[in-house]
């Protein structure tokens, strides 16, 4: 695949940052479970420069993805980086010695994070770090004044240019916006979960991206039968479908699939640009029920 004209055109973040609706999420980089290194990380190294050349823009990542690995191999790959490529890091949580991902969030751990972030990115400053505040897949109810005012101070000292929040509810959202300018949020959410419409809604009337992961994750098998007939009758996969529909969900949109292929990178980008027509979406709207 060589053309770079990527679905869904390019999204305002802010007056210097305007990346592609389309972007690569690199924790699949890493190795089994996102710990260790990579089994082949000339191949990782590919799939980046690959990401690029097709035009992305946008990539995710994190230092707790390996934990470390994927901001070293991103910094391998892409450095000194294109004017236009803008990488979107996470803080919030560490890795323990068992794989696990406790939380990381006292001011002073994230402040080293940032730092950590902005050494093995090889960058003076960061372009977007999210606050990452629930767990997994699910946000935790609470204040979250003290760690998003913590970033806040990062970005007066010049060290970050935006903020966003991740893995948060919409109470959390308006607490963050209270404290400083919230360029994005990056939930859980998929044509099958969608407890954030209202706030995808919300978010899109302010111009602000909302960044969907996990696009096949937690289908019932029912559901994974229904996005798999409209699916198949396309003629397209199940991943194709799931992305192309959350591009056409709401302009704001912004999709971070990931993959360590080139092959899948490639057929990500393609599927993506799946046209749905009316009555696709609204046999696909019917699966979350």
């Amino acid at each position: 695949m060589t053309d770079t004209t990527l679905p869904g055109g390019t999204f305002d973040l802010g007056g210097d940052l305007t990346v592609t609706r389309m972007g690569y999420g690199a924790m699949q980089l890493a190795g089994p479970g996102v710990f260790g290194p990579p089994a082949d990380r000339d191949g990782a190294v590919a799939v980046l420069r690959r990401a690029v050349g097709l035009g992305i823009t946008h990539i995710d990542t994190s230092d707790f993805y390996g934990p470390f690995v994927t901001n070293e191999i991103i910094k391998e790959a892409l450095h000194p980086y294109p004017d236009d490529l803008h990488l979107v890091t996470k803080v919030g949580a560490r890795r323990d010695a068992a794989g696990g991902w406790p939380h990381a969030r006292s001011p002073d751990e994230l402040r080293q994070a940032v730092h950590d972030n902005l050494g093995r990115l090889g960058l003076e400053v960061l372009d977007v770090v999210n606050l990452r505040v629930g767990g997994f897949d699910a946000p935790e109810a609470g204040s979250i004044a003290e760690q998003f005012g913590a970033l806040a101070e990062l970005r007066q000292e010049g060290l970050i240019r935006h903020l966003g929040v991740s893995t948060v509810d919409a109470d959390q959202v308006a607490e963050a916006q209270s404290i400083a300018p919230v360029v994005c949020v990056q939930n859980f959410y998929n044509v099958a979960h969608r407890v954030d419409d209202p706030l995808i809604d919300s978010l899109a009337a302010q111009g602000i991206a909302y960044v969907p992961y996990f696009p096949l994750g937690g289908f019932t098998p029912l559901q994974s039968d229904a996005l798999g007939s409209v699916a198949t009758r396309l003629g397209r996969s199940p991943m194709a479908v799931a992305l192309a529909w959350l591009l056409q969900r709401s302009p704001n949109i912004l999709l971070i699939p990931g993959t360590s292929s080139i092959d899948h990178l490639e057929e990500n980008v393609a599927g993506a640009g799946l046209s749905l027509s009316a009555e696709d979406r609204a046999e696909l709207d019917a699966i979350a029920g």
